[in-house]
């Protein structure tokens, strides 16, 4: 009786966890106001000083065509960089870390709550 009692408090524990590790989307948008000086995302979206981000999910890095990357963000695509959920929130944490010597001046985003919001936002316009 006891082991039953402590497996469905983890399971709850552990159930408010992965709960706790999706974003919401809606939320996500108003945080992307922080990346709209550079990015858009929509039917309408252009590259800016940074590429439209329609797609990104899943998508190989440096590959938005008529954008001039960085040699940084180009090699990394070569070399097998795809923008998995996982990725992105690594690199929107601090994007020069994850990506040494990419162009991006964005600071990044060190709550996780905001990241994961960002690309819950950001699968609306991904396949």
């Amino acid at each position: 009786m006891m082991r039953l009692a402590a497996f469905a408090a983890v399971s709850v524990i552990l159930a408010g966890s992965a709960q706790a590790a999706e974003g919401k989307a809606e939320d996500g948008e108003e945080v992307f106001k922080k990346c709209r000086q550079c990015h858009e995302v929509g039917p309408d979206a252009k590259n800016k000083l940074g590429p439209v981000l329609n797609g990104i999910i899943g998508r190989k890095a440096g590959t938005i065509e008529g954008f001039n990357y960085s040699p940084a963000n180009k090699k990394a695509g070569e070399e097998g960089w795809v923008w998995t959920e996982a990725n992105l929130l690594k690199y929107l944490e601090n994007p020069r870390a994850a990506m040494p010597g990419n162009r991006m001046a964005f600071a990044g985003l060190p709550d996780e709550q905001d990241r994961l919001d960002v690309i819950a936002y950001l699968k609306k316009f991904s396949k």
